[in-house]
């Protein structure tokens, strides 16, 4: 681990004002920014271990949990999740478990007890991919940690790596679950940075790879997550998250599904779908959204939906059976989402 100053920040905007002085040119490659935040620690701290993130600021954010960032609310307006909760905090809560199952239910299987007790939801949503790659500095062709040096899991060990929003420079898989149950259910961001605060779509927050795999999202440098919120949407109590994995904890998904639905006289009337362990970036099946709505949940409709889902696939070796268990995931989430009893 390279040496690096810590600096603690008791408001977002005091820590918006350390990081900003350490700060990286946009062009910089986000894994080499000169200066980050610290919340849980659960993925910087691992990846600067490792040398892939070797910052010489670390501005630790953990008193913003007494802020509004810290806080879960609950009414009229939707769900409320300030970004410094505790993912284990936002699962057990009785308002998220009730209306918003499908977001208890990514957080409940994401990583192990410790991790999650550690782990804010603003780092959750931000955490850097598992590829071997990317992780392994001995590997020089990373074109998110060295722009231009190329992709080794083009060509190399690719199981568990994208097949959807992938480019010629990257196919590394977004490792995160909650991330989809948030673009499902259309939630939006609150960011506050050095040139104010703004509020953006769940869906604009990250970026596929395409020419720059290297930024991985839409904030501007010194920007902050502070809050994460859902509209009120009262269909989103028949909701689910199923995760398709090696073994059964502690593991990244290989296929993912995050489905909300509205059904009215056996007919889907309206539905939301995430797609998790495929994609570059927290993946919405908008085509089989469209696909399924004003018909049946049968055999028929499930396999064309899952078809349409996968329709822009591009496996490359190792990684082409994703495609039958991406689509068989969605289709079991469907059905057991359907099945519900509420």
């Amino acid at each position: 681990m390279h040496p690096f100053v810590y600096a603690r920040a008791t408001t977002a905007q005091g820590a918006i004002e350390t990081h900003h002085l350490a700060d990286s040119p946009r062009e910089a490659p986000s894994v080499r920014a000169r200066s980050q935040y610290l919340a849980g620690g659960t993925n910087l701290i691992d990846l600067m271990r490792l040398d892939v993130m070797q910052p010489e600021l670390v501005t630790d954010i953990n008193a913003l949990e007494r802020t509004p960032s810290g806080r879960i609310e609950y009414g009229a307006r939707g769900l409320w999740l300030g970004a410094l909760v505790k993912m284990s905090q936002a699962a057990d809560h009785p308002d998220v478990a009730a209306n918003y199952p499908v977001i208890a239910q990514s957080l409940n299987l994401a990583a192990s007890a410790q991790l999650r007790n550690m782990a804010s939801l603003g780092g959750n949503v931000l955490q850097r991919t598992r590829c071997t790659y990317f992780r392994d500095m001995s590997y020089a062709a990373c074109n998110k940690r060295s722009p231009g040096a190329g992709c080794a899991a083009l060509d190399g060990v690719n199981r568990k790596h994208a097949i959807l929003g992938v480019s010629d420079r990257c196919i590394a898989t977004y490792p995160g679950d909650f991330a989809q149950a948030l673009i499902a259910l259309d939630a939006v961001v609150d960011v506050a940075g050095p040139s104010g605060s703004r509020t953006i779509p769940f869906a604009q927050l990250h970026r596929r790879p395409d020419h720059t795999p290297h930024i991985e999202t839409t904030l501007q440098p010194g920007e902050l997550i502070t809050a994460f919120v859902v509209s009120p949407l009262p269909w989103a109590r028949r909701s689910k998250f199923v995760k398709v994995r090696d073994r059964e904890s502690f593991e990244f998904a290989l296929a993912a599904a995050a489905v909300a639905l509205d059904i009215a006289d056996g007919k889907v009337r309206n539905v939301r779908i995430a797609l998790g362990g495929v994609a570059t970036v927290p993946w919405r099946a908008r085509s089989a959204e469209e696909a399924l709505r004003g018909q049946p949940l049968n055999d028929d409709t499930l396999k064309a939906a899952a078809e349409t889902a996968f329709a822009e696939a591009r496996p490359r070796g190792e990684n082409a059976f994703k495609v039958a268990l991406g689509q068989q995931t969605l289709i079991r989430a469907l059905r057991e989402t359907a099945e519900m009893n509420l």
